[in-house]
Order: C-alpha cells, then sequence, then structure tokens
C-alpha cells in the first residue's frame, strides 16, 4: 500500500482497498504579511521549480494553490506571468505539515 510523505498533498488523504480516498485538503496556515509575489516568466505553469527556489522542497508546489485559492483554480495552468500570490512562510508551511 501507498504512503504518501509529509511534503505531499495526499498524505491525509485516506487509501481505501488500495484506492486513494476523497482528497483531504491540508490547509497551510495564512498571515496577514506573508509577502505578495508576481509570478515571473521563468515559472510559468511551473509551481515546482518556484518552490524548489524558495522552500528548496519542488514537491511543496502545490502550497501555492492551497495558500491562494482565490486566485489559483487550477495549480498548473493557472501559474501564468503577472499573476499576484502570497507565498506562505517556511515556518508556517513546517509547522501547518508537521515537518
Amino acid at each position: 500500500m501507498a504512503e504518501y510523505k509529509d511534503n505531499s498533498p495526499w498524505h491525509r488523504t485516506p487509501i481505501v482497498n488500495n484506492y486513494l480516498s476523497y482528497f483531504r485538503i491540508r490547509p497551510i496556515k495564512a498571515e496577514a504579511d506573508d509577502p505578495v509575489y508576481k509570478i515571473e516568466a521563468q515559472y510559468t505553469h511551473r509551481p515546482d521549480l518556484l518552490a524548489y527556489d524558495i522552500y528548496h522542497d519542488a514537491k511543496l508546489w502545490w502550497v501555492f494553490a492551497q495558500r491562494n485559492m482565490d486566485v489559483i483554480t487550477d495549480p498548473i495552468y493557472d501559474f501564468i506571468p503577472g499573476v499576484e500570490i502570497y507565498l506562505p512562510k517556511k515556518v508556517n508551511i513546517k509547522e501547518s505539515l508537521g515537518i
């Protein structure tokens, strides 16, 4: 049976009869002073590259969509130049995910 690591968006989603059950959202703590970032062209459709550059872990690509649900509906195709998003602080990610 597969197990998802702490940095996976599916870590809390149960596996039933070898199938992934309904997705359980992993909330990321938001703070009023989270930095605002305007997505640059080099990160078009590549939140994994931005996650690697900021957090040194490309597997945290999904935290941008989780923190910016009002802006990003599709975590890949809505990740386009000029879109302004909040960047969760690394300490909040670690606290929220328990890593």
